[in-house]
């Protein structure tokens, strides 16, 4: 049976939240709030709770998953970013935007996509999912949580927690979210002197990065 958290948007409960990293560090996902819509997430360097993601998410290896990020500290660890990328970054982070962009080293081959070596990454700005990533004090992989063979997010923390209770450790609940998922914005054209290419409008604003 899926845990429930129900915390203050705003002021979120640390002894819940603690509970909850507790479950993301034991291997378990995680249903969680975001700017844009509900997010699956499971810590990046455990490969069943990846597979597992994959499995309930009910995609494969080919589908980009996301590093949500605290801030742009921590992107250099996991992607090749020059100065033009940085300074589009900066304009849309933290906010409902997913960038992709040419993955290190440092990022497991099963979490990149297999033939382009690159990874999704983004800045989220919402204050529970903020103190999680605090607290766990690196990098969530997630994906949108929509249900298979279904095209929307789900934004309802019950609605979740009836469908996936006994799939996934554990759902946040600090209130709905937006029913968008994120503008997907491609910046590996620009590290070869090209521009940014929107492979998918969803919240978050083109004009907001200049696009």
């Amino acid at each position: 049976m899926a845990q429930y958290f129900e915390l203050h948007p705003d002021n979120p409960q640390v002894r819940l939240l603690k509970q909850a990293v507790a479950l993301l560090q034991q291997g378990g996902l995680l249903a969680v709030p975001t700017d844009s819509s509900y997010a699956l997430v499971c810590h990046l360097d455990d490969k069943a709770a990846v597979d597992r993601l994959r499995q309930v998410r009910g995609v494969d290896e080919k589908h980009h998953l996301t590093l949500l990020c605290r801030d742009l500290s921590e992107l250099s660890n996991y992607a090749r970013v020059d100065n033009r990328q940085y300074r589009l970054l900066k304009l849309g982070t933290p906010g409902p935007y997913t960038f992709i962009l040419e993955a290190t080293r440092e990022v497991p081959r099963r979490v990149s996509h297999p033939q382009r070596k690159t990874i999704g990454l983004r800045v989220p700005d919402h204050q529970v999912l903020q103190q999680v990533l605090e607290l766990l004090g690196e990098p969530l992989l997630g994906t949108t949580l929509i249900p298979p063979k279904e095209s929307e997010p789900l934004n309802d923390a019950q609605d979740i927690r009836r469908r996936y209770e006994r799939l996934i450790a554990g759902v946040i609940d600090a209130g709905a979210c937006p029913l968008e998922p994120t503008t997907v914005v491609d910046l590996t054209p620009m590290g070869t002197g090209g521009e940014a290419v929107v492979v998918r409008q969803g919240r978050g604003d083109e004009d907001r990065l200049g696009l």
